[in-house]
Formats: structure tokens, C-alpha cells, sequence
């Protein structure tokens, strides 16, 4: 078990079975921690499911783009962070988005949104790492970042625009200080800037959806059996 996960779960009324585990039990490997339902999804007849690896591997994400890091792999505050956007970016990625994107679009989009995801936990070999100490395959992160790409495509449609920033804005923007790239030269921070301003736009937009629309989820913490 990862003890940050189950401490936040408790905290929202997750209790643990009383007992030691036998040595005949089977191996657990891996288990249910969430259940939720939301109207997007389906409602109540089709509760959406998080499971206790890929919170804890979301969880470590979170902790690694935390710019106020902590010596622990992740901390309450990541696994939260981590569970309010699992449920809403699962919940953007079920609404209908016009024009429908087809599947090389949602492909090339979810190649985007691994070159942001690498960058916000500062590193490729950081999110290979994370990934192997939580034991996610290579199939599992691509499910995320498809989960991703289909979120982003609703926010940059339906919303406002926010997965391409114009050069000029870039240009602005590096002016302004409020970046992590101030005193570079824009023709060697444009690339990284552009996916860091899709990264903080993404992030508030998603953050401010799940405002909205936590009314509506029903979120069940599931015991250990």
C-alpha cells in the first residue's frame, strides 16, 4: 500500500479492514480506492473508477511539478491535487467537442500533451521513473495522456483558445518577467516557453472547471475488503 494515498483516503472516510493479511491471501496487485458518478459520465448506472496505482503515480506527478517540492515522493495535498484532476479531466474528455477530432488528432494531440507533461515534472527520465516506481506501463500513460489530449480539445474549443499561444504573445510574455525563462533569449526558450503557457493555461482552466462542476460528482472512497 502507499501510505500517502491511504492517509488522504482516510481523511475523506476511508477506513481500514481490521486484521492482518494472511499469508494465504493472494497477492493484491492493485485495487479500486475511488468510485465516482457525475451526469457527464453517465450518472449513477456508469460510476467511473480510480484505482490505488494510478492515483498514487498521478499523485507523484503532482508532487514533482509542485514548485514548493517536499522530501517525500508526494504528500495529502499531491494525492488531492491529483484525484480533483483525474475526475476532471475524465469529465472534460466525455463531452462532445466540434468539430469531432478524429484519431490522428487526438494521436497528435496526446504527443503534445507528453511534451508538456515531460517538461512540467521537469524531465522525461523523471516521469519514466515515477512511472516504474508506481508499476505503470507504457499503455497506461498513454491512456492518460489520451484522457489529456481529449480534455484540452474541449477547453481549447468550447472554451477559449489555449493549445497554441502566437509568437507575438510568447514574445509579450517573456517580456513581462512573470516566466521561468526571464533574461533568455526567445529563440532559445520559445518551443519550451509555448508548452509552459499551454501547461499554466490548461492547469487553471481545468482547476477552475472542477470549481463548477464538484457539485455534481458524487465521489465514494472504496474500503479495502
Amino acid at each position: 500500500m502507499r501510505p500517502a494515498v491511504l492517509l488522504v483516503l482516510a481523511a475523506l472516510a476511508f477506513a481500514a479492514p481490521a486484521g492482518a493479511q494472511t499469508e494465504t491471501k493472494p497477492a493484491l496487485l492493485d485495487r479500486v480506492v475511488v468510485r465516482w458518478h457525475a451526469p457527464e459520465t453517465g450518472g449513477v448506472t456508469r460510476p467511473q473508477f480510480v484505482y490505488e496505482r494510478e492515483l498514487a503515480f498521478e499523485a507523484r506527478l503532482e508532487a514533482l511539478a509542485d514548485p514548493d517540492p517536499d522530501p517525500a515522493p508526494f504528500t495529502d495535498r499531491h494525492v488531492r491535487a491529483a484525484l480533483d484532476r483525474h475526475i476532471a479531466e475524465t469529465l472534460l474528455a466525455s463531452l462532445p467537442v466540434l468539430p469531432a477530432p478524429d484519431a490522428t488528432e487526438i494521436a497528435s494531440r496526446a504527443e503534445s500533451a507528453r511534451a508538456v507533461l515531460e517538461q512540467r515534472v521537469k524531465g522525461r527520465d523523471k516521469l519514466i521513473a515515477a512511472a516504474k516506481a508506481e508499476g505503470i506501463g507504457s499503455d497506461e500513460i498513454d491512456a492518460l495522456l489520451r484522457r489529456q489530449a481529449r480534455a484540452s480539445l474541449y477547453l481549447d474549443r468550447m472554451v477559449a483558445p489555449m493549445l497554441a499561444p502566437s509568437d507575438p504573445e510568447l514574445r509579450a510574455l517573456l517580456r513581462t518577467g512573470t516566466t521561468p525563462f526571464t533574461g533568455r533569449p526567445y529563440e532559445q526558450v520559445s518551443v519550451a516557453l509555448g508548452r509552459w503557457v499551454v501547461s499554466q493555461r490548461l492547469g487553471e482552466a481545468i482547476a477552475s472547471y472542477f470549481q463548477t462542476a464538484r457539485s455534481r460528482v458524487t465521489v465514494t472512497i472504496v474500503r479495502s475488503r
